[in-house]
């Protein structure tokens, strides 16, 4: 089966899990992928499958003839190329419960939203210049950018300013909260890149979910008493400080004439 798909971000909402606690989630609307050719290259052991999303309303001649070849009345909009296993054929439709289902890992490409030019403070965090001394028109400047004459250049890699966003960025290990096989829809846990509407690539992670272990309950718990009960409790600790005192314990007599004789004493 493939090891990826295509879909398209809906929307952000929250849902609750078994334990009752709020996950966010991203809604995912993955529509059947058709399969419009195979790569196989038996000698490194890598089979990869193209898979299409939607249709093109004008395609072109040469779009059209590659998707013939599949034996497809359209072409389709988007081409991804993906890994697969097992036996796959030009033309099938892959639907989303056959390759993903709950509770497992995902990494999720897309290109993130452009944000247009943007200075240092903003693209990369920077504190700025100092406020007063004279500074009142370079508080969000740079500041220096190069080394003197050694080594005379500015090195490559320098944070400045520039374009903000609008790169291919993927989130791995993203966990599936839930498979809507009927609406096409996936609940993924977490913040996906990209806009309302924007082309995503999902793909089996290759991450390990973490187990998750209940918390223990310990096996007397501390449960509040009440003042009855407290106040035996010290009656009974203290009867017993009694008994062991020799000063409080009496000593019994060794036979009855000594009895008879302390009687006559107190006589």
């Amino acid at each position: 089966m493939l090891n990826g798909m295509l879909g398209k971000k809906l929307n952000i909402t929250q849902i609750f899990d078994r334990r009752g606690k709020a996950v966010p989630v991203t809604r995912i609307q993955v529509a059947p992928n058709v399969v419009t050719q195979i790569k196989n290259t038996e000698a490194d052991g890598y089979k990869s499958a193209q898979v299409g999303l939607e249709t093109l309303k004008k395609p072109s001649k040469p779009s059209f003839g590659h998707a013939k070849k599949s034996g497809l009345e359209s072409a389709p909009r988007y081409l991804k190329e993906v890994q697969f296993d097992g036996d796959i054929k030009s033309g099938d439709s892959i639907s989303v419960d056959q390759v993903f289902s709950k509770n497992i890992l995902v990494d999720i490409s897309g290109v993130s939203k452009g944000k247009g030019f943007a200075g240092v403070v903003k693209r990369w965090g920077f504190a700025g210049g100092p406020r007063t001394h004279g500074q009142s028109d370079r508080e969000r400047h740079a500041g220096s950018i190069g080394a003197t004459t050694t080594p005379g250049r500015v090195f490559k890699g320098m944070k400045m300013a520039g374009q903000m966003g609008n790169k291919q960025i993927t989130v791995r290990g993203l966990e599936i909260m839930d498979v809507n096989k009927d609406e096409n829809e996936l609940l993924v846990a977490g913040s996906v890149p990209g806009f309302l509407g924007s082309l995503l690539v999902i793909k089996k992670s290759k991450k390990k979910k973490a187990v998750y272990h209940e918390p223990e309950i310990p096996a007397t718990p501390q449960v509040g008493k009440s003042k009855e009960e407290e106040g035996s409790e010290q009656k009974v600790s203290t009867e017993k400080s009694d008994a062991k005192d020799p000063k409080t314990v009496e000593k019994k007599p060794e036979n009855a004439e000594q009895e008879n004789e302390k009687d006559q004493k107190n006589g």
